[in-house]
C-alpha cells in the first residue's frame, strides 16, 4: 500500500462537474494498493496516518495530529501511485492491484479511518477532478 498524505486548507473531489465531497481543513490522502496488501497493512497504515504529527502547535511546530486538530480526511483512490517508469516513458501499472480487489481494500481503508476521523471518499475508478489547497505545502509519502 502506498499513500500520499497532504495537509490541506480546502479540498474537493468532483466527477462530471458534480461535487462528490469536500473538506475545509485536514488531510487529503491519495491511496494505491498492490499485491499482498491486506487488512493488517490497512490497520497499520491507518494508525500511522491518524497519529502523523504534521499540524502546527501553538508555537508553529508540526507537533499535532489530525486527531488533535479535529480535521477531516478526503480519501482518493489512485492506482497511478504504482506507475513504474523505470523502463521508457510510459508508466507500467502492473504493480497496481486489480480494481475488483482494490475496491474492497479501499472501502476497508476508509471504514477504518472513519473510526478515528470523518473520512469522505472519492468515487473508486471514476475520472475524478481533485482540487487540493495544500497547506505548507506539507506532503508525506508513506508505504507499508
Amino acid at each position: 500500500m502506498k499513500v500520499v498524505v497532504q495537509r490541506s486548507k480546502y479540498s474537493k473531489v468532483e466527477v462530471n462537474n458534480k461535487l462528490i465531497n469536500e473538506i475545509s481543513s485536514g488531510m487529503v490522502i491519495l491511496v494505491g494498493f498492490t499485491e499482498g496488501d491486506d487488512d493488517a497493512k490497512i490497520l497499520k497504515m491507518v494508525k500511522k496516518i491518524v497519529n502523523l504529527r504534521i499540524f502546527d502547535d501553538e508555537n508553529g511546530v508540526m507537533n499535532k495530529s489530525i486527531l488533535d486538530v479535529g480535521g477531516k480526511i478526503l480519501s482518493i483512490s489512485q492506482f497511478t501511485l504504482y506507475g513504474d517508469t523505470s523502463k521508457g516513458n510510459r508508466p507500467s501499472y502492473v504493480k497496481a492491484l486489480n480494481g475488483n480487489l482494490a475496491i474492497k481494500l479501499y472501502e476497508k481503508f476508509n471504514e477504518e479511518l472513519n473510526k478515528y476521523v470523518q473520512t469522505l471518499p472519492g468515487i473508486f475508478g471514476a475520472d475524478m477532478q481533485v482540487s487540493i489547497l495544500n497547506d505548507g505545502p506539507v506532503t508525506i509519502v508513506m508505504e507499508v
